[in-house]
């Protein structure tokens, strides 16, 4: 794999950075659907903007997350390329969506793959990541219990499912 060029965005897009992902980054524009949100937050750590990350974060999520961690994730990884598997929902007119996608790295020497199904919620206009698992979890708790129309919704708001993501 080649090196991601210093004015092409690292999203994948093709665009230069400054068209791209570095509006949304700096908060010059809002991400209009929530893959590029996701696209975004990719991009983020392969620029070193930790603080986006941590702001594009859905406020009832923040607490579950380090800025140490996410700067050291970012610092010792030498990101590669983001590949979007599918996208379900999401669009400018949603309020809820889905993105699966795959991160190309190397830590310690080693090609790796981060591989996740991420949840985002809009929220006075603007999209937020809620949540991030492994799509192979999820067909396993899936199969194990179904979320009710009344539970409590998985993407921690507090409502119950039927009035969030439901």
């Amino acid at each position: 794999m080649e090196t991601l060029s210093l004015n092409i965005c690292p999203c994948g897009s093709d665009k230069d950075y400054k068209d791209c992902c570095q509006p949304i980054i700096a908060g010059l524009i809002i991400a209009e659907t929530a893959e590029k949100l996701m696209r975004s937050r990719y991009s983020a750590y392969v620029k070193f903007e930790i603080d986006y990350i941590l702001k594009s974060t859905h406020i009832s999520q923040k607490h579950l997350y380090s800025i140490e961690d996410i700067r050291e994730w970012a610092k010792s990884s030498q990101w590669k390329k983001l590949e979007i598997i599918s996208t379900k929902n999401g669009s400018s007119k949603e309020i809820i969506g889905e993105v699966e996608f795959k991160a190309y790295y190397i830590e310690n020497n080693q090609d790796k793959i981060h591989h996740e199904l991420s949840l985002f919620k809009k929220e006075d206009g603007v999209w937020y990541f809620v949540s991030g698992q492994n799509p192979k979890s999820i067909l396993i708790q899936s199969a194990a219990k179904k979320i009710g129309r009344n539970d409590p919704c998985s993407c921690g708001s507090g409502k119950k499912y039927k009035k969030c993501c439901g």
